[in-house]
């Protein structure tokens, strides 16, 4: 596909912004004299040749002389009368066998036309031709299903065989969900005003309307979210990058611009110069991710997203978020409010002088009580290179026994240590415990060794106290670390 043409860039000056870095400007014609929407937009590939096409079904200006339009990159490739006015086109396969070269069928007046190889090759008249017998059951089927009115957007997912669901947006302003084995809607969305647009992005219905806004809906009904959008919603349609996994909607505005939203964020703002009416994206020529755009005076607008693009939720919001625009509920002042504010106003280098004094202190105590514990050895944590032990007691029990796990580690690289001790202090009239001294195996780097010993509570008034461990070294009086466990209160004494 050629890149675009200095006259093009000219013309379009407004689209080359730091909003659309993710597109390349492929194409800008202003008087391609295309009229056409969404639903008769297709892109396929139907010569077979890996290079797919667009197919327009052309309106006409003024709604006069339509016409089946192919395009190939820029450039009109086939052009040929249409007997009334397209409604929709699309693509499918017709042969199981290769080259699987896709047919398209397009809705015209009463008839569905199906060309192959872009020449007519069958025609449904829908009203007086008899469905085929071998379709007459699926037929019978379908028809089953009513509405309570007419139906102008249709979604469908599913297997008819299997399962599918079927979402029609109606001209009373409601949504209709029917499954494969409900002969009237098993749900039904009641929205507050005309719907513009449906599409479906994985499990959520999105669904655009005449208040300017999009709505997320879940295929049984549930409000999920509410968009509001800047100006009147004219055309939407579905962005599917498959080789990230993206699906969004894309919404075209009155006031010309092309929004792109997954769920409720904004992922992306194209800007045009003319309101944009109908849009397509998908593969086009030999480009997998292209974007196909006319507008309200006839234009075509090509765009393609680059390989390096990704969409980020908010990345197209310019300037501050709208929330910092809205006002704060912020109450009166009050008369305490006033003089509070005052006093602070006349003496607020005694209050600076009065906050530093208490910060130093605080700081003095906790370099007080550090260097007391590193003294003393109160932490469960070895303060020197000599010996780098941590230790961790756990208690486990509902009492009167208890069992005390004291986890003891080695955390030097290489050494291994040897010669340990362990003692426990506590007070005799409340606890009683079988091992209150005893020693410590080869402790070897990185591994945590459990040493257990049981507690017996004496006292049957449900009174606890602390029992100090202490981790020493054979020769020397000086704890190497210590540990304070808080024993439980017995239940089971006191229950008794």
């Amino acid at each position: 596909m050629a890149a675009a043409s200095s006259s093009d860039y000219d013309v379009c000056g407004a689209e080359s912004s730091e909003a659309n870095s993710k597109w390349l400007d492929a194409h800008y014609d202003p008087m391609a004299n295309i009229h056409t929407f969404s639903a008769c937009l297709a892109l396929a590939d139907v010569h077979g040749d890996g290079e797919y096409k667009l197919v327009v079904g052309d309106l006409g200006p003024g709604g006069q002389q339509p016409r089946l339009k192919v395009l190939k990159g820029p450039l009109v490739m086939t052009e040929s009368p249409l007997p009334a006015l397209p409604a929709a086109a699309a693509t499918f396969l017709m042969e199981q066998h290769e080259p699987r070269t896709p047919a398209l069928a397009l809705a015209s007046g009463p008839c569905v036309y199906v060309y192959k190889n872009l020449r007519p090759y069958f025609k449904f008249s829908l009203p007086q031709l008899p469905p085929n017998p071998l379709e007459q059951d699926l037929w019978n089927q379908a028809k089953e299903m009513s509405l309570p009115s007419v139906p102008v957007f249709l979604e469908v997912s599913g297997q008819f065989d299997v399962e599918f669901r079927l979402a029609a947006a109606c001209r009373n302003g409601n949504i209709y969900i029917l499954r494969r084995d409900s002969k009237h809607p098993k749900y039904c969305i009641e929205l507050s005003a005309q719907p513009v647009g449906l599409i479906r992005v994985h499990k959520v219905l999105v669904v655009g309307s005449t208040q300017d806004s999009l709505h997320g809906f879940t295929h049984k009904g549930k409000k999920l979210w509410t968009v509001q959008m800047p100006a009147a919603i004219l055309t939407m349609n579905l962005l599917e990058q498959h080789s990230r996994g993206l699906q969004a909607v894309m919404a075209g505005l009155a006031n010309g611009e092309v929004r792109i939203y997954r769920d409720k964020a904004l992922l992306n703002v194209i800007h045009t110069p003319d309101a944009v009416t109908s849009l397509c994206f998908g593969r086009y020529g030999r480009e997998d991710n292209t974007l196909i755009m006319t507008t309200r005076g006839g234009g075509l607008i090509i765009k393609i997203l680059k390989r390096t693009a990704v969409f980020v939720e908010g990345g197209s919001e310019v300037g501050p978020p709208p929330a910092q625009a809205m006002k704060l509920n912020v109450p009166r002042k009050t008369r305490l409010y006033v003089d509070q504010t005052l006093r602070e106003r006349e003496a607020g280098t005694a209050m600076h002088r009065a906050f530093q004094t208490d910060l130093y202190l605080l700081r003095l105590r906790a370099a007080r009580a550090y260097l007391q514990a590193l003294e003393s050895s109160l932490s469960p944590v070895s303060a020197t290179a000599r010996e780098p032990l941590k230790l961790h007691a756990v208690v486990q029990g509902l009492g009167p026994t208890f069992k005390l796990t004291l986890h003891l580690q080695n955390t030097s690289t290489a050494r291994p240590v040897l010669g340990l001790l362990v003692c426990c202090l506590y007070n005799e009239a409340l606890y009683s415990l079988p091992r209150a001294f005893f020693k410590v195996p080869l402790l070897v780097p990185g591994l945590n060794y459990p040493l257990e010993t049981f507690v017996e509570s004496l006292s049957n008034k449900g009174i606890s106290d602390i029992i100090k461990v202490l981790v020493l070294r054979e020769g020397q009086s000086a704890p190497l670390l210590s540990a304070h466990v808080n024993m439980p209160g017995s239940e089971g004494l006191a229950a008794a």
